[in-house]
């Protein structure tokens, strides 16, 4: 399933924000991304119109199955690009904005390749 670069962030963003706190809100998500709540609003819905996040009767947002998946793919991407371009000499700052670009549009066997790489640096660096 392709889904637009938003609601991959959207999803990475509940991903964080779960690992941080016992419970996510809408609120917490448009404070974490800057964004207004109505913008949070119409997202949340869209995403669970898709099946991707549950929100319970609190009001507290849950990712399904299919949303952790997406959620961790786009995490694992943001990570381990954004380190491997510190490594490289990018400022940290400049790194992780890349990385938040690059995420999205990188292939899965481009990803792989780069994943192996990096796997393979740390190996000769122990």
């Amino acid at each position: 399933m392709k889904i637009q670069e938003s609601a991959e962030n959207y999803l990475e963003t509940i991903l964080i924000l779960s690992q941080k706190k016992p419970n996510v809100r809408s609120i917490d998500i448009a404070t974490e991304l800057g964004f207004s709540k109505p913008s949070v609003s119409v997202a949340m819905k869209n995403l669970r119109n898709n099946d991707l996040i549950l929100v319970d009767e609190d009001g507290h947002i849950h990712l399904t199955p299919s949303g952790l998946a997406i959620a961790a793919k786009i995490y694992e991407r943001h990570t381990l690009i954004s380190k491997l371009l510190v490594k490289l000499g990018v400022d940290e700052k400049t790194a992780i904005e890349d990385a938040c670009r690059i995420e999205h549009v990188i292939s899965s066997e481009s990803f792989e390749a780069i994943k192996k790489h990096a796997a393979a640096m740390s190996r000769e660096e122990d």
